[in-house]
């Protein structure tokens, strides 16, 4: 699994070679990508959000493929991971709010959606185009549901996630993704291809 000094010294080397532009494109043959599949359904707490900030939902004009991974913003996603997790304490939609789903940014706690929804939008603020900061619907090994928030760099999708403090390419993680937001449409959603097997978590 990459470290995030491993991908320090990645996103230096790219720098010093003249190789990162603030966009780039991907090879979405390069593992380190997810596969964009078909349109699907949108989680029905994001279509609650969207109806309640419809300006967070709307179509992405000349979408940014990628972004491309300079120390500089490689450490922007280090910090609001940080921040973000820090700030915020794990309490489910049941407790705080009586509901199932409901997404909403965070106050002062709030379920793996509001931390992704604080997340992204901290990365907007610092100038991170919204078709590059995907919220992204996985399983659990346990068989739970989850969210975290996909960032799409020239080095791959990168994992900002409120169980993990570090970063890591998507395929790295013991998650199976399921769907993501659409990169031309932020209230829109479609499937993620995850053909890689299964883990299954050992039992003691």
């Amino acid at each position: 699994m990459p470290s995030n000094t491993f991908l320090s010294v990645l996103i230096i080397a790219g720098v010093l070679m003249g190789a990162v532009q603030s966009a780039a494109a991907v090879d979405l043959s390069n593992p380190a990508f997810t596969i964009e599949g078909k349109v699907t359904a949108v989680p029905i707490g994001h279509y609650q959000f969207c109806r309640a900030t419809p300006t967070e939902c709307t179509p992405n004009d000349a979408p940014v493929d990628a972004t491309a991974l300079t120390d500089a913003n490689w450490q922007d996603l280090v910090a609001v991971n940080s921040e973000v997790n820090a700030a915020v304490a794990p309490v489910t939609d049941i407790d705080q709010y009586n509901v199932e789903e409901y997404w909403t940014y965070p106050q002062s706690a709030g379920d793996c959606e509001d931390y992704v929804l604080a997340k992204r939008r901290a990365l907007m603020n610092q100038g991170w185009a919204a078709s590059t900061l995907l919220i992204a619907v996985v399983r659990q090994q346990s068989g739970a549901g989850h969210a975290v928030l996909l960032a799409r760099t020239d080095r791959g999708d990168l994992v900002l996630d409120n169980q993990d403090g570090d970063i890591h390419v998507w395929n790295e993680t013991p998650y199976t993704y399921l769907k993501r937001q659409s990169q031309t449409d932020s209230g829109a959603w479609v499937d993620i291809i995850d053909q890689r097997p299964v883990l299954v978590a050992a039992v003691h």
